[in-house]
């Protein structure tokens, strides 16, 4: 690629991206438009924010709000998990400011100077300019060291402080059913009476006589669940029928007869829902329901640290029974998935992972193609009819430099979404485990299939007829593979970033959607806001993936990291409009995605500096490869401290701090109102009562 391809992709990104910016501009000022752009606001009761005045003309308040927000606003009222994203991207603009200014400044002007390739090529400002056993590399190992050492400084002190950020929370979320509820497993029959909710009274009335409180024994609730839907949507028909039995809004000539087939359509129904009703409070008989049980149960204890010590402890000699873990929160738990036997998740869990293998060996083809289309020269040589497009003036460039990272995005935009489907079969318990775990194999897919198949693909298409006549310089080939793919990755992060971020906010999926279904089937009908989670197993992967490339190429080609800083900039300003006014909160894990997010920012370092090493080596500079070996030692230390440091509170409930809570509620004479709203917290949907109405 060269650098007007590389133009064009930029020039086409940020056309696009200012069109798009100003145009959410100026519909998120029509009241129309508030269900999308201000969900959140109208799931809490809030107006949306008053825009008579100028409503064509765009404003552009949202970006001052979104740079000046305080981290505690959106701690306040998104959560902790809400604001790790957010400190996510704030980690981004500061790691690569610096970056920044070390490789424009001092690494991009020693590869030129360099100055061994074409001085027309994009090569001269990377780390292939430099010539074999230069002394310049020397300033590349310690600009290696400098990076390197500051990323890991920062990682600690994110650490540090979102650990206490968590405890902290924790505390303030105090009145949580799920600090002091457990969620107990392969709960065996009770010997006497060949059931299992008297073995959870017994058994924990017998080992846990001080703390325990009460039970909650889940059933197989398929058959209720589905009479439960039946009776909701019979007495919906009523509803409907009901508010349309006024003579003076019939549309026909006979106003009187309509109504009175209404009348007895509505007693119809009536009757109908009686007979539902009666089959639902059968249903939900104690023997009924006792012939329904599921090995599973929530515990509730008096005390947190009871509950506490009860989940993080062993119950019987034998491991694969009164299996405990803490209760994730009631708007969190999986229903059907605690249906799952608890010995059979391991088989799930594996054919999950058999699916996502086979989807990533899937997509090795696009991503190949798509750097065939980049390799433009090559794909001539083997697609002749590609000659076209050298016959439309200025049309290669575009095909080069735009199309490839375009199409590449559009394949992989749909990995997040075949994932989580892949993962509801998982059997997790809970939403939040659920998305955390798609966010690993997301960000696992997007490094194996976006960034290393990428890398070699694109260098073995370049230099494969040589392959077969020179075998002995194919190491040496694949080592510049990282800097003559530089210039793809710089048009890959632009167009995930400028056009990628100003898709997300202007939502035009949403707004198609809306404009159909209300000009269509809800014509005149109240319009409800679209109330959606926020996607981390969308997000997280592709944030780390850039944060990655940036790594990588931060020593190899410096001139990429303006890009990530302006990606990371741009992608904090829209996910605080989102996070503040578009999606809404269903779980709060209260800081569990950093330690993935930790991983995969150490990762990229390790990364990096393997990169450094093999290039190094190839350069025929031994001495500057070996240098990098304790560098590298002390990252994987530096990686263990922290899982033994600040990994285990993020999973475990300490007995200090839940007896600490626990004091806190006894002397503002609290624990009898938490405590007896988590006795009622953990109502299986199958057992809760029906309106009739």
């Amino acid at each position: 690629m060269n650098s007007e391809s590389l133009a064009a992709s930029a020039a086409i990104n940020i056309g696009l991206a200012l069109i798009v910016l100003t145009l959410f501009s100026l519909l998120r000022k029509r009241p129309s438009n508030a269900p999308i752009y201000y969900a959140r606001g109208l799931s809490h009761r809030r107006r949306p924010p008053d825009s008579a005045s100028g409503r064509f003309l765009p404003s552009f308040g949202w970006i001052t709000r979104g740079i000046f927000v305080a981290e505690e606003e959106i701690l306040d009222s998104c959560g902790l998990d809400a604001l790790i994203l957010i400190r996510l991207f704030k980690f981004g603009i500061r790691y690569f400011l610096v970056c920044s200014a070390v490789g424009l400044l001092i690494l991009l002007p020693v590869n030129y100077k360099a100055g061994i390739q074409d001085a027309y090529s994009m090569d001269v400002f990377t780390i292939s300019n430099v010539g074999n056993n230069s002394n310049c590399l020397w300033v590349h190992c310690a600009g290696l060291y400098f990076l390197s050492g500051y990323g890991l400084y920062l990682l600690y002190k994110e650490y540090y402080d979102l650990l206490h950020k968590r405890i902290h929370q924790l505390y303030i979320l105090r009145h949580q059913p799920s600090q002091f509820t457990v969620l107990v497993r392969d709960i065996p029959l009770c010997d006497e009476h060949k059931a299992r909710d008297c073995a959870v009274h017994h058994f924990f009335s017998k080992y846990h006589p001080h703390s325990y409180q009460s039970y909650q024994i889940l059933y197989d609730g398929k058959d209720l669940e589905k009479l439960l839907s039946n009776a909701k949507s019979v007495s919906r028909k009523i509803e409907e029928l009901r508010q349309q039995s006024s003579p003076f809004q019939s549309t026909t000539s006979f106003p009187l007869l309509e109504s009175s087939k209404k009348d007895a359509e509505k007693v119809k129904l009536k009757e109908s829902l009686r007979e539902l009703s009666h089959k639902i409070r059968m249903s939900q008989s104690k023997q009924e329901l006792q012939k329904k049980e599921l090995p599973v149960a929530f515990v509730t204890f008096k005390y947190r640290w009871g509950a506490a010590l009860a989940a993080q402890s062993q119950q019987t000699p034998n491991p694969l029974v009164w299996i405990t873990e803490m209760a994730p929160e009631p708007r969190d738990v999986l229903w059907r998935n605690l249906s799952v036997p608890y010995k059979y998740i391991p088989l799930y869990k594996s054919g999950v992972y058999v699916a996502a293998s086979l989807l990533t060996i899937f997509f090795a083809v696009p991503v190949a193609a798509v750097q065939g289309i980049a390799k433009f020269e090559r794909l001539e040589k083997w697609f002749p009819p590609a000659m076209v497009v050298k016959m439309i003036p200025r049309i290669r460039s575009v095909v080069t430099g735009y199309l490839p990272s375009a199409i590449l995005n559009g394949c992989v935009f749909v990995v997040p979404f075949a994932m989580i489907e892949m993962v509801k079969f998982a059997g997790y318990p809970s939403k939040s485990r659920k998305d955390i775990k798609t966010c690993n194999m997301v960000f696992y897919f997007l490094v194996g299939n976006v960034f290393f198949l990428s890398l070699l693909s694109g260098s073995l298409l370049e230099q494969i007829g040589e392959t077969f006549t020179h075998p002995k310089d194919v190491p040496s080939r694949l080592a510049t593979a990282a800097s003559s793919q530089a210039d793809f990755f710089i048009t890959y992060i632009l167009t995930n970033g400028l056009s990628g971020f100003s898709l997300e906010i202007l939502q035009p999926g949403l707004l198609i959607w809306d404009a159909m279904k209300s000009k269509i089937w809800q014509r005149g009908k109240p319009r409800r806001p679209y109330l959606y989670s926020l996607p981390y197993y969308r997000i997280i992967p592709y944030i780390a993936l850039c944060n990655l490339i940036g790594m990588v190429y931060a020593v190899v080609s410096p001139l990429i990291l303006p890009f990530l800083v302006v990606y990371f900039s741009l992608g904090y300003i829209v996910f605080v409009n989102q996070i503040q006014d578009v999606y809404i909160t269903t779980y709060e894990t209260c800081g569990q995605y950093w330690p993935y997010i930790h991983h995969y920012i150490l990762t990229s370092i390790v990364i990096m500096q393997i990169t450094t090493i093999g290039i190094f080596g190839l350069k025929s500079k031994p001495a500057a490869a070996v240098a990098i070996v304790p560098l590298l030692v002390f990252t994987l230390l530096f990686n263990e401290y922290c899982k033994t440091r600040f990994l285990p509170t993020f999973f475990r409930c300490s007995v200090k701090d839940a007896r600490d809570r626990d004091e806190c509620d006894e002397r503002s004479d609290t624990m009898d109102a938490n405590l007896r709203n988590a006795l009622d917290a953990y109502s299986p949907p199958c057992l809760q009562p029906m309106d009739i109405g």
